[in-house]
C-alpha cells in the first residue's frame, strides 16, 4: 500500500472536520449575536461551547494533516499520534472554556439577575441550530465509520451533544417565555458542564491512547482469530497499540516444529489478512516459533485457558 493510498482515509475525514468548522463558525455567530440581543444567557452560553467547537474543529484538522506526513529519521513510525495530540490539546481548551463559562453562570445566579422575557427568534435560532448540528452529526458518523477514523467519529460524536445542548437551551428560552427565567441560567449551567464532561472525556481517551493503552477485549479478539487457523498451536504473546486510527499488532504464534519456512509463512499472511480484513488492523509483526520448545509452552499457558473459555461459551 503506497502512503498515498494509506492516507486518503484521512483526507476524507477531513471533509468531514471542514463541514463541522463551517456549521460551527455560522451557528456559534448566530446563537451569540442573538443571545446579545435579547439577552439569553442560555443562547449565548450554547454559542459559546460552539466557539470551543470550531477551535477544536481546528486543532483536530491540523492533527490530521501532520499525521499524513510519511515516517522520517525521527519519527520511524510515521506521525499517526499528532492526531491523538490534538484530541489531548482539544481537552485543555474545552476544560478553560467550560471552567469560565460555569464561573459567570455560578456568579450571575448568586445575584440574582434573571432575564425577562424572550420572543420567538430566540427559540428558532436554538431549534434550527440543533436540527442543523444533527443533519451533521449523521453525515460525520456515517463517514467517520467508512473512513475507520477514531478522531472524526469524536468529533460525530460532539456534532450529537451540541444538537442535544440546542435542544436543552430551546427548552429553557420557551419556559423562560412564559416567566421562568430562572431555567435559562440553570440551562446555561449545565451546558457549562456538558462541556466540561466531554473535555474530560476526550482527555482520557487520548491518554489512554498516548501512554498505549489498549482494550483487553479487543485482544482476546486477535487471539480467537489466529487459534482458529490451523497450524496455530498457542499464541505465545500478543501486544497491541494506537497510532492515531491505526492499530498495531505484536504477537508471537507457535506452529507445529515439522511445517516448512514457507508453509509457516503461509500462516503469518493469513492472520494478517483475516485481521486487517475483519478489525481494520493497520500493520502486524508476526514472530513465529516451534511449539516444542519449553519456554513457548509455559509462557502460552495462560492463552490456552482463555481459547479454551471462549470455545466453552461459543457452544452455549
Amino acid at each position: 500500500m503506497t502512503p498515498e493510498s494509506h492516507n486518503l482515509p484521512l483526507k476524507r475525514a477531513e471533509k468531514g472536520v471542514w463541514i463541522s468548522i463551517f456549521s460551527y463558525i455560522a451557528i456559534a455567530c448566530l446563537k451569540t449575536g442573538v443571545g446579545f440581543i435579547f439577552n439569553s444567557r442560555a443562547l449565548i452560553a450554547d454559542g459559546l461551547n460552539n466557539f470551543t467547537d470550531v477551535v477544536s474543529s481546528v486543532t483536530v484538522l491540523l492533527g490530521l494533516k501532520i499525521a499524513q506526513r510519511p515516517s522520517d529519521e525521527n519519527h520511524p513510525y510515521g506521525h499517526w499520534k499528532f492526531e491523538t495530540i490534538a484530541s489531548l490539546i482539544t481537552s485543555f481548551i474545552m476544560a478553560f472554556i467550560g471552567l469560565q463559562l460555569l464561573t459567570n453562570v455560578i456568579k450571575s445566579i448568586l445575584s440574582g439577575d434573571h432575564p425577562g422575557r424572550f420572543n420567538l427568534l430566540t427559540i428558532s435560532v436554538a431549534f434550527l441550530s440543533a436540527i442543523a448540528l444533527f443533519l451533521v452529526y449523521l453525515h460525520n458518523s456515517k463517514l467517520a465509520k467508512s473512513v475507520n477514523s477514531k478522531g472524526l467519529m469524536a468529533a460525530s460524536k460532539d456534532n450529537l451533544n451540541d444538537s442535544l445542548t440546542s435542544i436543552t437551551t430551546a427548552i429553557a428560552l420557551i419556559a423562560a417565555n412564559y416567566g421562568f427565567g430562572w431555567i435559562d441560567s440553570a440551562m446555561a449551567l449545565l451546558v457549562s458542564l456538558i462541556i466540561l464532561k466531554t473535555a474530560v472525556a476526550i482527555f482520557r481517551e487520548a491518554v489512554f491512547e498516548l501512554s498505549d493503552g489498549f482494550d483487553q477485549d479487543d485482544l482476546d479478539q486477535y487471539i480467537t482469530l489466529i487459534m482458529n487457523h490451523d497450524g496455530v498451536s498457542h499464541v505465545d504473546s500478543i501486544k497491541a497499540r494506537y497510532y492515531g486510527a491505526n492499530i498495531y499488532v505484536d504477537t508471537t504464534i507457535s506452529v507445529n516444529p515439522s511445517l516448512t519456512v514457507k508453509e509457516s509463512h503461509k500462516i503469518t499472511e493469513d492472520i494478517e489478512d483475516e485481521l486487517k480484513a475483519r478489525y481494520h488492523v493497520a500493520f502486524i509483526d508476526i514472530h513465529v516459533e516451534p511449539d516444542d520448545i519449553p519456554d513457548a509452552n509455559r509462557s502460552a499457558s495462560a492463552t490456552a485457558s482463555l481459547n479454551e473459555h471462549h470455545d466453552q461459551h461459543s457452544k452455549k
